[in-house]
Formats: structure tokens, sequence, C-alpha cells
């Protein structure tokens, strides 16, 4: 048992220690930016507003039981609406506190959203293959740059997967959520890494009910290949680094 030691004391409440450390939000320290920035040269693509319009199941109880691990998907292409509400439902701004800080339509420890959505944009109505970010203060899209042989590059960072191999290249779109720590060690130090795979948990199981509203499946995706997505997106793989992962596409009839 004890190679399981330090993982299980992870996934337990360290509140006890934590209250004894002086943060660097306690410090006094800037809070990080709730965004990274961009370069002002890069193409930015208005998204469509977001309504219920996009919905083919508005039932959530239809949509709970509906759901499941899609891996088989259509040919078909995701809409750009269709496209915009997944986004929204993942990350989405709906306010802020009176502290500044955004509220989202994903619950978040302390508001403190350390994820950036990266999209492997395979078959979008309307949109070039490539690398996108979502930029969710301005609801929008800004295209990063091609890639080449796309769908075998997600091949290679999506390694083996157990039930049906190379089924991620196949997908219409893979979401990438990168993780930057500090927006969390900044307010909670010690304990802001296992809140931060709870938030992750948050994000994805949203990205689930939400395509499956849409007509379209999901499949989250643990398998990856560190260092070559990092690298792929350009990621310092330190300061950020790519946490979870997400495909989507049209169910196959």
């Amino acid at each position: 048992m004890g190679r399981y030691e330090q993982q299980r004391s992870f996934l337990k409440s360290n509140f006890l220690e934590f209250k004894q450390i002086k943060t660097d939000k306690i410090k006094g320290l800037p809070k990080p930016p709730t965004v990274k920035p961009y370069p002002s040269s890069l193409s930015i693509i208005d998204l469509p507003e977001v309504n219920e319009e996009v919905l083919k199941t508005e039932n959530i109880y239809h949509c709970m039981k509906e759901r499941r691990s899609t891996r088989f998907y259509s040919e078909d292409s995701l809409s750009l609406e269709e496209l915009s509400y997944l986004l929204w439902a993942t990350q989405g701004i709906s306010g802020t506190n009176k502290a500044g800080y955004t509220l989202r339509t994903v619950p978040c420890s302390g508001a403190t959203h350390t994820f950036e959505t990266y999209l492997f944009i395979m078959r979008v109505e309307g949109i070039q293959q490539g690398i996108y970010r979502y930029l969710p203060v301005e609801h929008k899209l800004l295209f990063m740059f091609e890639l080449d042989e796309i769908d075998h590059k997600i091949d290679a960072i999506t390694l083996d997967q157990p039930f049906v191999p190379n089924f991620t290249k196949k997908a219409a779109v893979v979401f990438a959520w990168s993780t930057i720590p500090y927006r969390s060690e900044w307010k909670y130090d010690i304990s802001a890494h296992k809140k931060i795979l709870i938030d992750i948990g948050h994000v994805s199981q949203n990205l689930y009910l939400a395509s499956e509203s849409i007509d379209a499946g999901a499949c989250a995706i643990g398998i990856y290949d560190q260092k070559l997505i990092d690298d792929v997106l350009r990621l310092d793989g330190d300061d950020e680094f790519v946490l979870f992962l997400g495909a989507v596409g049209k169910k196959r009839k």
C-alpha cells in the first residue's frame, strides 16, 4: 500500500495545514490576470450569441439519462452556433462579483478559473481547420495557427486509447483545457492543486451535457502525450500545461 499513500493523502482535505500558510493573496501580491494576453496581430472570430434555439433537447433529465462517452462520430460538421454554445457552456462568463472575479457557467473554487480553452478544429461550418483559443471575456475565438496533418497530430497526442483506438481524430473538435496553476495558488497555496482537479471535472461534465443537448457526443480523454500537446500548443509545460481533453462530434447513427 505504500506506493498509494502519497496520492491518497493528496485526495484528503489539508485545511488545517492551509490555515497556517500566508498565501500570496494575504501578502498583498497582485492577483494574476483572469485570462492570458494574446498578440493583437492574430485573427479574432466573432461567435454567434448563445441562445436556446441551438438546443435539440431542452430536458435536463433526458440529457443526464442519455449521456454516454461517445467515441463514434459521423462526418457531419458542428455549426458555429453549436460551437459557440459549447464554449459558453464550459467556460462562458455570466457576470462578475464585487471583488472582480468572473462568474461562469461552471462552478470553480473561489472563482479562480485557472483554465484556458484551446481547440483543435477539424469540422466546424465556416471555420478553417487549425488551432484556436477561446476568449471568454469577449466570447470570441482566437485563430492561433494552422496545423499540418492535424488528424495525425491528434493521433500522436492521444496515444493508445483502450476502447476505440484512433477515435479522437475523427471528432469534429477536440477541446484541450490547460491550467495556469498560479491563478489558484495565489489564493490557495498548497490546496490549489486538488481544487484545480475538482474544477476540471465540472467543466468536462458541462461539455457532456451540453453536447447531448445538441445531439452531439463527447468523450473525456485523460490519456495523452503531455510534452507533445504542450509543445504543439506552444505552452511552457510548467506555468501553463494541458490538464484534460474532450472530443466532440455529431453522433454516428
